[in-house]
């Protein structure tokens, strides 16, 4: 859906990273390492972002930090079609309730490099996680959202991927 009307692969993550939840920020480097691509290549559509007003840039020391500019008059249509996209919108309020000490959600595999898949992988880490609930939730959402959901509880040692919800960063803007 989305990978048709937003051809660049790398503008997509960064889409994803900076609109599936406001509070998300990221360094240059870091979101580089994250997508698992060339600091060039992230540079170059974090500036197209920035200068469109999507993205805000804010000097630190040496490095400059990018997030989602939520006063942009297209931020909640844009955020409201990523949480679409990636079939947010339906689960996240409901799973925080119930799922135990969330400390950080992550999105790895396809869709964290920027491609549509059947399949959602997501990594979700904290203390006394309910992990019965989380994998029985995981197929009830997969079904609503037509896609195979896996979820896994440990953190990748590599390959891209994209923070979507980190404990006390969660001031999402709907």
């Amino acid at each position: 859906m989305l990978g048709a009307l937003i051809t660049s692969k790398t503008r997509l993550k960064l889409l994803i990273k900076f609109f599936v939840s406001a509070g998300n920020t990221g360094y240059l480097r870091g979101i580089a390492e994250e997508f698992d691509e060339s600091t060039n290549a992230i540079r170059k559509e974090l500036n197209q972002l920035t200068e469109a007003g999507f993205l805000e840039r804010q000097q630190e020391q040496k490095k400059v930090l990018y997030r989602a500019n939520i006063d942009h008059p297209l931020f909640n249509p844009v955020q409201r079609l990523v949480h679409s996209f990636l079939g947010v919108d339906k689960v996240v309020d409901h799973v925080m309730e119930r799922a135990g000490d969330v400390q950080e959600v992550m999105l790895v595999g396809a869709y964290a490099k920027g491609q549509e898949s059947d399949q959602l992988e997501v990594v979700v880490s904290g203390e006394n996680l309910n992990k019965d609930y989380l994998q029985n939730l995981s197929e009830k959402t997969g079904k609503l959202i037509n896609k195979e959901i896996r979820i896994n509880f440990e953190k990748p040692s590599s390959g891209a991927y994209i923070v979507v919800y980190q404990k006390g960063r969660e001031n999402r803007v709907n």
